[in-house]
């Protein structure tokens, strides 16, 4: 069995698990610090729910964003911004078709997050407002990978490419 839980990544002065955008997730754990006040804390959990991105990047005036692993199969991807709004993507996306099924709706992977062109275009933008110059392609990489083996590490190379959390 994999891994399942949220890792939570933000700007602060102070910890992010002391913020009250995340004071529904008692326990998270620092995992990373980086250079100009980024975080990542990691929220072992597979059920409930870390919080809000969106209410800690108006708490912190800074971008924020969310990888919630499943199973270490995929990783849905919650991403907000003061200015560049919010948006949702998944990595290991064929890993994350098995998880939601042909459900009744017929439903599809395309039809719950961003397609990977889209996701790497508001990824740009979202890290612009971070402070950092990046380009679509190397993220659009990240977007369309599977994992190996571990769909955290297709996380934390999504980060690395955001200019946020180097490897």
């Amino acid at each position: 069995m994999g891994y399942w839980g949220y890792y939570v990544v933000g700007r602060s002065e102070q910890p992010l698990a002391e913020l009250d955008a995340l004071a529904g997730a008692p326990g998270m754990v620092l995992q990373a610090m980086a250079p100009e006040g980024w975080q990542v804390w990691e929220y072992p959990s597979g059920d409930g729910d870390v919080g809000s991105m969106n209410t800690l990047a108006r708490e912190t005036g800074a971008p924020a964003l969310f990888g919630y692993v499943m199973d270490s199969d995929c990783v849905v991807v919650e991403a907000a911004a003061p200015e560049s709004g919010v948006w949702t993507t998944c990595l290991a996306r064929a890993a994350m078709a098995g998880y939601l099924g042909a459900g009744e709706e017929g439903l599809t992977v395309d039809d719950y997050f961003l397609e990977p062109a889209d996701a790497a275009a508001r990824a740009v933008a979202w890290a612009a407002e971070a402070g950092h110059t990046v380009v679509a392609g190397p993220l659009l990489d990240v977007l369309t990978a599977n994992p190996d083996p571990l769909a955290e590490n297709l996380l934390f190379r999504f980060l690395d490419r955001l200019g946020v959390v180097p490897l």
